[in-house]
C-alpha cells in the first residue's frame, strides 16, 4: 500500500504539471468545447486548456487540400459526357467564426466529401444540359467558370475557399466518339476534295490560258507570215511584169514580133509542168493549132491590155 501510495503522489504532481499543456500542430487549429459546447480555439503552437473540463474535440486543418471526381453528364442532345475533375481547396481563414463554421457545419469529413462533390456534379450537368455534344469539348473553360460561379458561395457558407478546378479529362461514350472520328474523317475527306477541285481548276484555267496565248500567238505569227507571203508575191508579180515590160520593149526595139516571147514563155510553162509534176497528170493540147491558139488568146489580152492604156493616155 505504501508504494502505490508514493506512485499516487508523483503522478498527481506530474498530471497536474503536463496536463493543462497542449501542442497544436503547424497548420491545423484546434476546436476547445466545455462539456460538448463550443468554448474557443487554439493556434499552432503550445496552449494551455483545463484538465478535465475543456477538451480538444476537433483538430481542423487550414492546409490546401484536394479530391479528385468522377461524374458524367448528359448535353441536349443526349449524349453522355465523362468528366475526370480535380478539386483544390482551403479553410478561408483561421478566424474564430470560420473555424466554427468548417467545425460544426458538418458531422464529418465525409459528409463535407459528399456535399462538394454533388454541388460539383450538379453544376457541371446543369451547364453541360443546355449545350450539344460538338460544343463541349471546346467549352472546357466555360463548364470550369460556371462551376466555379456557383461553388464559390457555397463553400464560402462553409468556411472553405475553392483555389482551383480542373476538368482534366472530357471524354464520350464509345459509340459518339467512332461517330466523331467518321464525321472528322469525312469532313477532311470533303476538304481534301474541295482542294484538289480547286488545284485542278487553276491548272486548268492555267492550261487554258497558255493555250490561248499560244494560239494568239500563232495566229499573229501566220498573219505576220501570210503578210509577207502576200507581199513577196506581189514583189514577185511586180518584178515579173516588170522583164516582161522590158522584155517586150526590147523585142519592138529589135523589130521582132511580140508572139516569139509569149512562145517562149508558153514552152518554158511546159517544161516547168514537166520537170515538177512529180507524177501528177497534166492535160495540155500540145497541138499547133491548140499552141496557136493559146497565143491569140494572150496576143488579145495584151492587146486589150495596150488599148487601155491608150485610152487612160488620153
Amino acid at each position: 500500500m505504501s508504494s502505490i501510495a508514493i506512485i499516487v503522489l508523483l503522478f498527481i504532481p506530474l498530471f497536474l504539471i503536463m496536463g493543462p499543456f497542449v501542442t497544436v500542430a503547424q497548420g491545423t487549429v484546434a476546436v476547445i468545447t466545455v462539456f460538448g459546447k463550443y468554448r474557443r480555439i487554439m493556434l499552432p503552437g503550445l496552449n494551455i486548456r483545463i484538465p478535465f473540463v475543456e477538451n480538444v474535440s476537433r483538430r481542423i486543418s487550414i492546409q490546401n487540400q484536394s479530391v479528385e471526381m468522377n461524374f458524367q453528364a448528359i448535353t441536349l442532345d443526349q449524349a453522355n459526357v465523362h468528366f475526370k475533375a480535380m478539386l483544390l481547396y482551403s479553410v478561408v481563414n483561421h478566424e474564430e467564426e470560420t473555424i466554427k463554421n468548417v467545425a460544426f457545419k458538418f458531422i464529418d469529413q465525409n459528409s463535407l466529401m459528399t456535399a462538394l462533390v454533388r454541388t460539383v456534379e450538379g453544376c457541371a450537368r446543369s451547364f453541360v444540359a443546355t449545350k450539344k455534344q460538338a460544343e463541349i469539348l471546346l467549352l472546357r473553360r466555360d463548364i470550369v467558370e460556371a462551376v466555379k460561379t456557383q461553388l464559390d458561395h457555397s463553400l464560402e457558407s462553409w468556411g472553405y475557399h475553392l483555389i482551383d478546378l480542373q476538368m482534366n479529362d472530357v471524354s464520350f461514350d464509345p459509340e459518339i466518339i467512332q461517330s466523331m472520328a467518321k464525321v472528322v474523317a469525312s469532313s477532311n475527306l470533303r476538304a481534301a476534295a474541295e482542294n484538289e477541285g480547286q488545284a485542278l481548276l487553276i491548272t486548268k484555267t492555267k492550261q487554258a490560258e497558255a493555250e490561248g496565248r499560244a494560239i494568239k500567238i500563232a495566229a499573229e505569227a501566220e498573219k505576220e507570215a501570210a503578210q509577207l507571203r502576200g507581199q513577196g508575191v506581189a514583189l514577185f508579180r511586180e518584178e515579173v511584169a516588170r522583164g516582161m515590160r522590158h522584155a517586150a520593149d526590147e523585142m519592138k526595139h529589135s523589130g521582132m514580133d511580140a508572139s516569139v516571147m509569149l512562145f517562149s514563155m508558153w514552152t518554158d510553162a511546159i517544161k516547168h509542168f514537166a520537170e515538177n509534176g512529180k507524177g501528177n497528170t497534166i492535160f495540155l493540147d500540145g497541138s499547133s493549132e491548140g499552141m496557136e491558139r493559146t497565143l491569140k488568146q494572150m496576143m488579145s489580152l495584151q492587146q486589150i491590155k495596150n488599148n487601155d492604156s491608150s485610152i487612160t493616155k488620153g
